[in-house]
């Protein structure tokens, strides 16, 4: 296996927007689309309300697959997931990813994102969730669909909004690559230029025609970028791997 790819989904979704994806990655990869507590194929288990608790819930659960070479990318709340897992495993003295890809999601700012959306009424957020898209319309315009749906919707607004990233950290030593679509009113392009300051290699933003959920119908041309730049960080950590091997084979005279 040349590398594990896990990806995080979005506020309110699960895998199923990126279940197709694992045929779009080369064939040595091992693709991982995996579901937060109460989404997906993890529908039975409580949902967790809190970033720091999702972010403990997939330290735990993904235990020893966050080793050797694997990767991380995640979509808007996903991206905030990815983010904040790669954080607590450089803290842990735990081996990182070899690369961090961010969709959707703008760079951290230390009094949260300064929006409520999870408090809105029914009307104001269904109207929200249409412009944003990626909800299925029928979520949003069948009464039955909605009341089952929306806790689950809001309880991920909530997680993203009371977000609290730690004040000024120090630039990551992973790999970055952010991602985004250029008439997206949630995370414009201007919320993420600033990525380009959180890390030592940064591979630069890639911005597609499209609004919050740009990918879709056709993902080819992000997982295509996703592809190049998890080679180029693949070639970084080469050329790391062989400059300290080289360093530990020079015996001191």
């Amino acid at each position: 296996m040349e590398l594990r790819l896990f990806v995080f989904h979005h506020a309110g979704g699960s895998h199923l927007p990126y279940r197709d994806w694992r045929g779009r990655f080369p064939a040595g990869w091992d693709v991982r689309t995996v579901d937060a507590p109460g989404r997906g194929l993890k529908g039975n288990r409580p949902p967790i309300g809190d970033a720091e608790g999702l972010v403990e819930h997939f330290l735990g659960e993904l235990g020893g697959e966050l080793g050797g070479r694997y990767a991380l990318f995640g979509h808007s709340m996903g991206g905030l997931v990815a983010y904040e897992l790669t954080r607590r495993l450089l803290a842990e003295g735990r081996t990182p990813p070899v690369w961090l890809g961010l969709s959707a999601r703008g760079t951290p700012r230390p009094g949260g994102e300064g929006t409520r959306r999870h408090l809105l009424p029914d009307d104001l957020l269904r109207r929200e969730l249409a412009a944003m898209g990626g909800t299925p319309a029928a979520v949003l315009e069948e009464p039955e669909l909605w009341e089952i749906f929306a806790p689950a919707i809001r309880g991920d607004l909530r997680l993203v909004e009371t977000w609290r990233p730690a004040p000024d950290p120090a630039p990551l030593p992973v790999p970055l690559s952010v991602f985004g679509g250029t008439r997206d009113a949630v995370a414009p392009p201007e919320r993420l230029e600033g990525w380009a300051e959180r890390a030592e290699h940064f591979l630069g933003l890639h911005l597609f025609e499209g609004g919050h959920f740009y990918f879709l119908p056709d993902p080819a041309e992000l997982t295509g970028r996703i592809t190049e730049d998890v080679r180029r960080a693949l070639a970084l950590a080469d050329a790391r791997d062989a400059r300290e091997a080289r360093q530990a084979r020079v015996v001191p005279r």
